[in-house]
């Protein structure tokens, strides 16, 4: 900031240059606001990490995003949990207390707000019930609210409690119109404002588009707050309770892993490998087939594989036309990640299990049917090449010998 003398000595040029009141103190403004490599800002601060990289910067908005019933409730439970505990899943807390927290509910019952907080976040604090420190933790269902005041009253309640962690579920329910631009820009606008005055980091959920292909943020304030956010994570599902959610956008730091979880029978999420992941779909599937199978039948016997893909029976070994299973799945030039492609064989092939389910993918890889590759936060990825791409003599995708 500049001193007495700087400024009264600016006010006078500017008076002798014949510069308007109203312009002077403009002129004034803009000074105040001058950055100089000598000048002296506060330091960032970030409330958690993740792989060891800070993230969820005070004084800022982050996006979290995803389809419908994609685990961004979840995710948002286990970031409000986290305020209470130093390590959840792959998480940490960087600062040694425990942090205050605002819930801000816009979209669900008042019920649906209750039953999160008694049965997922407050149990994966590890703390008992009774002696659950509330006073840290300020919860609001404002979906009773009209929308004109919801903005306000969050303000409100930003300035009055001071949270260090403010959860918006969901933006989109603060406007009447998500693709009005001026309001998305004023709404988005306040909410920086609110997140910089308060030393807060506010997470702002919003549903991504409809359509399977697109995955951007809903509408005009999901443009705005896209472009304005911090950062920006996805969340994702791959089959019932197999969650994962992982950054796309950053002023700062890059996260490159996504971080994958998955939910035991009581509901709460836990950590799982890749490995892990697999098994759990193939049983949530199997799960699924085992139903169909006894609505149909009254047994639990798995279903014949497709005879359209099954070439012959070799013994144990099936021999499958992994050609034309994989042409009728994949779109040329189209990238598929390991989970659905699995989802898909098992839909066209009645192919369930993990071992003859690889057995495929790997013939069709070694026989460069399928390229494979990694993409940048270290999940397989596989292609099915078009005409041109199989003649080129460098790819983007390349299979092992």
């Amino acid at each position: 900031m500049m001193n007495q003398a700087a400024i009264q000595l600016i006010a006078r040029e500017i008076s002798l240059a014949g510069v308007s009141p109203d312009e002077e103190q403009r002129l004034q403004r803009l000074e105040s606001r001058r950055i100089r490599p000598d000048t002296e800002l506060r330091e960032m601060e970030f409330l958690f990490q993740l792989q060891k990289k800070p993230c969820f910067a005070r004084g800022e908005l982050v996006g979290l995003s995803g389809k419908a019933k994609s685990g961004k409730t979840f995710v948002c439970s286990i970031l409000m949990a986290l305020c209470f505990r130093n390590q959840l899943l792959s998480v940490g807390r960087n600062d040694q207390r425990p942090l205050h927290v605002l819930w801000y509910d816009t979209e669900q019952s008042e019920e649906s707000t209750q039953d999160i907080l008694k049965h997922r976040i407050i149990p994966m604090t590890g703390i008992p019930e009774d002696r659950f420190p509330m006073e840290r933790f300020d919860i609001f269902n404002v979906r009773g609210e009209p929308f004109t005041e919801r903005l306000p009253l969050l303000e409100t309640a930003v300035a009055h409690y001071s949270p260090d962690l403010v959860v918006l579920d969901g933006i989109r329910d603060l406007v009447a119109d998500i693709n009005d631009g001026v309001v998305a820009q004023d709404v988005v606008e306040r909410l920086m404002h609110l997140a910089s005055a308060n030393r807060c980091c506010i997470v702002c959920v919003l549903h991504q588009n409809k359509s399977a292909e697109d995955r951007n943020l809903r509408g005009w304030i999901g443009t705005e707050l896209k472009n304005k956010a911090f950062e920006v994570y996805e969340c994702s599902k791959s089959s019932e309770r197999i969650f994962a959610w992982s950054q796309t956008d950053t002023r700062k730091y890059d996260i490159s892993e996504q971080v994958q979880f998955a939910l035991n029978e009581q509901g709460i999420p836990y950590l799982c490998t890749q490995e892990q992941l697999v098994e759990a779909q193939f049983n949530a599937q199997r799960k699924a087939a085992d139903q169909l199978q006894r609505e149909r039948h009254g047994t639990t016997v798995l279903p014949d594989f497709n005879p359209k893909y099954l070439i012959r029976r070799d013994g144990n070994h099936h021999i499958f036309d992994v050609r034309l299973l994989f042409s009728d799945i994949m779109k040329p030039g189209q990238q598929y990640c390991t989970e659905e492609l699995q989802k898909e064989v098992y839909a066209k092939a009645n192919i369930i299990r993990p071992r003859v389910f690889r057995e495929v993918l790997d013939q069709a890889v070694a026989e460069r049917i399928v390229l494979s590759s990694t993409d940048p936060f270290g999940k397989k990825i596989y292609l099915l090449p078009t005409i041109q791409s199989t003649v080129q003599t460098t790819l983007p995708f390349e299979s092992p010998p």
